[in-house]
């Protein structure tokens, strides 16, 4: 035990600069190894490690070696998002249960199908008898991904029968975390609200006649109320978020927890502090954060002049948190336009004329323009890109009165759908532990007994 405080924090300090100059590595060794920096090969694809029919992202055809930018598309089980959208305005309907049945059950639903698989989702969306209090209220976190993460975990105590492995048995737990999750979200955001900032916390039971999209709006707000547009905009944005392709870092992290043959809620857990991260399902809070430096710099947010200029500073790291990124600009896949982009982009511009957030909105169209254009300026790259779905999915959360700790959470309520699917698919398909190799670079070397050191 150390004399005194500081001699501990010094012996602390000592570790801690052992740990950070422990494992250099250079750069140019992972050219020299043909190493694939996170998965991806030299020319920004990833590098494939699986099948799956779960979904796909298409950006990009690959032509005498090259990648040749084409218009994006994300399908689900084969089917063009797009098309289950519009099919869902047409009828009036919200369609996220509907997405979420494709993803599972790889059909669509007929209509009794789907009436009776929204009825199963309202059947289980509440939470199981004191897990509020016991594993909500008890232990609140200040970060609701965590506490969603926690949930999931605890979930595990109160199955019949966790650790079962069978289609069957995983598809039960699957669809009780599909209904359940955005509960789950709703209720450690209130938790969080009460604790930690001191305000008030409401406990309202979602409904069984009620979507996803409703439910949620319905358990975040003190008063239950929504409009119906309202509503319909949080289920189109849940629907894009529900499914990426099985190579995005969460998905591909179900897969491979899944491949050790562990619980379901093990494996979710792990897609969840996947989610968390800020390259990944936390990009949309850099765009918001991104925004409020941009309109507090900016005067008059529709001169494109005066927006380039700004936009060239933080491209050139001399404004905002100055890494040069455009928050909300840029994909690994879509070159193009984002198709998620778009669809959210296009349906949020009436409600803002309502929420009286058209100057706001314009803005974003604004960036969206020429962002772009000043990135191809700065950086030379013969890729062109494009708004991806982050630089609007906190925008129109912002206009439902969603606050952003939520913002990431709700891609989680979305994407517990795709991941399920990926869960399902590896228990079926799968059949091997994933096992990749890493390059060893550190020579053996003589040990040195305790009493030479």
């Amino acid at each position: 035990m150390m004399e005194n405080e500081s001699a501990f924090n010094d012996f602390l300090g000592k570790l801690c600069e052992m740990a950070e100059h422990n494992d250099p590595i250079d750069p140019e060794l992972y050219k020299k190894y043909d190493v694939k920096r996170g998965l991806r090969n030299a020319n920004g694809t990833g590098v494939l490690v699986g099948l799956t029919s779960v979904g796909d992202v298409v950006g990009y055809e690959i032509k005498d070696g090259e990648k040749v930018a084409i218009p994006g598309k994300l399908l689900y089980r084969g089917y063009n998002v797009e098309d289950l959208v519009k099919d869902a305005e047409t009828q009036g309907e919200f369609a996220y249960e509907q997405c979420a049945y494709l993803l599972l059950f790889g059909e669509l639903p007929n209509h009794s199908d789907l009436q009776n698989f929204r009825a199963l989702l309202g059947s289980v969306r509440s939470l199981p008898d004191n897990f509020t209090e016991d594993m909500i209220m008890k232990a609140p976190s200040s970060d609701i991904m965590n506490k969603m993460a926690r949930g999931v975990l605890a979930s595990y105590s109160y199955d019949k029968d966790p650790e079962g492995r069978s289609v069957s048995n995983v598809l039960r737990q699957c669809i009780n975390l599909v209904s359940r999750f955005s509960t789950l979200a709703a209720y450690a955001y209130q938790a969080k609200r009460r604790f930690f900032d001191g305000k008030s916390m409401y406990i309202h039971n979602p409904l069984p006649n009620l979507s996803t999209a409703e439910n949620f709006l319905r358990l975040i707000r003190s008063n239950k109320e929504y409009t119906d547009e309202e509503a319909k905009l949080l289920d189109l944005a849940l629907i894009l978020h529900a499914e990426h392709g099985g190579g995005n870092n969460s998905s591909l992290t179900v897969h491979v927890v899944s491949s050790a043959d562990t619980d379901t809620y093990s494996a979710v857990a792990a897609a969840v502090g996947s989610l968390k991260g800020r390259r990944h399902g936390g990009a949309n809070i850099q765009v918001a954060q991104m925004m409020d430096d941009i309109k507090e710099n900016v005067k008059d947010w529709s001169n494109e002049n005066e927006v380039r200029s700004y936009l060239e500073k933080i491209a050139s790291k001399q404004a905002f948190n100055r890494t040069g990124l455009i928050y909300g600009l840029g994909h690994a896949v879509y070159t193009v336009n984002d198709p998620r982009a778009s669809l959210l982009r296009d349906k949020a511009a009436h409600l803002a004329n309502e929420k009286g957030m058209a100057e706001e909105f314009n803005l974003y169209r604004l960036i969206e323009k020429i962002g772009p254009e000043i990135l191809y300026e700065k950086h030379g790259d013969k890729k062109r890109i494009c708004a991806n779905v982050d630089l609007y999915s906190g925008f129109v959360y912002a206009m439902l009165g969603i606050p952003r700790e939520l913002f990431t959470p709700l891609f989680a309520v979305s994407r517990i759908a795709g991941w399920s699917a990926h869960r399902i698919e590896e228990i079926v398909a799968g059949g091997r532990i994933y096992r990749p190799a890493y390059k060893n670079i550190c020579q053996e070397r003589s040990y040195v007994p305790i009493s030479a050191r």
